[in-house]
């Protein structure tokens, strides 16, 4: 192939750019980051004081009527180990490194949600970081009741708040019980105990033995 041959070029995503655009109108320096893959996806991280205008905007001024989910994400890497690992062999060197995913983050918690037009059919993905110091932000029960459920499950789970919120009683969880199960640094027990999903004691079929090996061959 000859050199001079022109390079084809990727196709861009009107639709999707212009929902990061007008978002940055309407949010400014607090929409922090964002990544469109054409034809596929967008996704856009905000300033954790934006949270809920982030939403009054994708629904009120954008038409992103449909709220699909809301949940929260723990980057850490996990201190104890995956439950795949030989607990009879030595502990694999691991990478530390927290990497928060597309559209980038400062944090290791990050709340992500989802909303979509039901006219358009096209979606976003939201999310922002949230601090150690002060895992909270405004909740979005004002702008999609939806949320409702899904902010109890996050706050149950990885211990993030939400202002305005009316109930954030624990779903699943004794009302007593401490810590948030789906932060990386909860110590499972039960994992620690037994590795899961990892080596599986495999038992055998009832009637089985020695002498029924190689039948059939």
């Amino acid at each position: 192939m000859s050199s001079d041959a022109p390079v084809a070029e990727i196709p861009g995503d009107t639709r999707r750019d212009r929902i990061v655009d007008d978002l940055r109108v309407h949010l400014g320096a607090s929409l922090l980051d964002s990544l469109v893959k054409p034809g596929d996806d967008v996704w856009v991280r905000v300033e954790a004081s934006a949270w809920r205008r982030a939403g009054e905007v994708l629904r009120h001024d954008m038409g992103f009527d449909y709220f699909c989910f809301l949940s929260a994400i723990d980057w850490l890497p996990s201190p104890y180990g995956k439950g795949e690992d030989d607990p009879t062999e030595p502990p694999p060197e691991r990478d530390d490194t927290i990497r928060q995913g597309y559209a980038g983050g400062q944090t290791r918690l990050q709340l992500l949600a989802r909303v979509v037009s039901s006219t358009d059919h096209i979606g976003v993905n939201v999310k922002c970081d949230v601090s150690d110091a002060d895992p909270s932000v405004e909740s979005w029960i004002p702008v999609y009741a939806g949320a409702n459920w899904h902010e109890r499950e996050t706050h149950e789970m990885f211990g993030i708040g939400f202002a305005g919120h009316p109930d954030l009683r624990n779903m699943y969880l004794p009302t007593e019980f401490e810590g948030h199960p789906l932060r990386k640094d909860f110590p499972l027990l039960a994992r620690m105990v037994k590795p899961w999903p990892g080596i599986v004691d495999v038992e055998p079929l009832p009637g089985g033995g020695d002498d029924e090996e190689g039948e059939g061959e």
